[in-house]
């Protein structure tokens, strides 16, 4: 998702920075049923500069779910 062709839904602005969710306890992991999975992605968000309302979500290592 491009930045410039967001716009927030709380308050309409355009202008947008992005921000990385990560850590221990705040990675995403892939769910598998069939075995453990220890592998894990942190989260790109997309987060409006005027009033921080996070307009997207984005795993930054998408290999580790296919």
């Amino acid at each position: 998702m491009e930045l410039d062709k967001l716009v927030c839904k709380r308050c309409g602005n355009d202008s947008f920075a992005q921000g990385e969710l990560g850590g221990p306890y705040s990675n995403v992991r892939p769910i598998r049923i069939d075995r453990i999975n220890l592998s894990s992605s942190p989260l790109i968000l997309s987060i409006c500069t005027n009033c921080g309302e996070v307009a997207s979500l984005k795993v930054k290592q998408l290999h580790k779910f296919k």
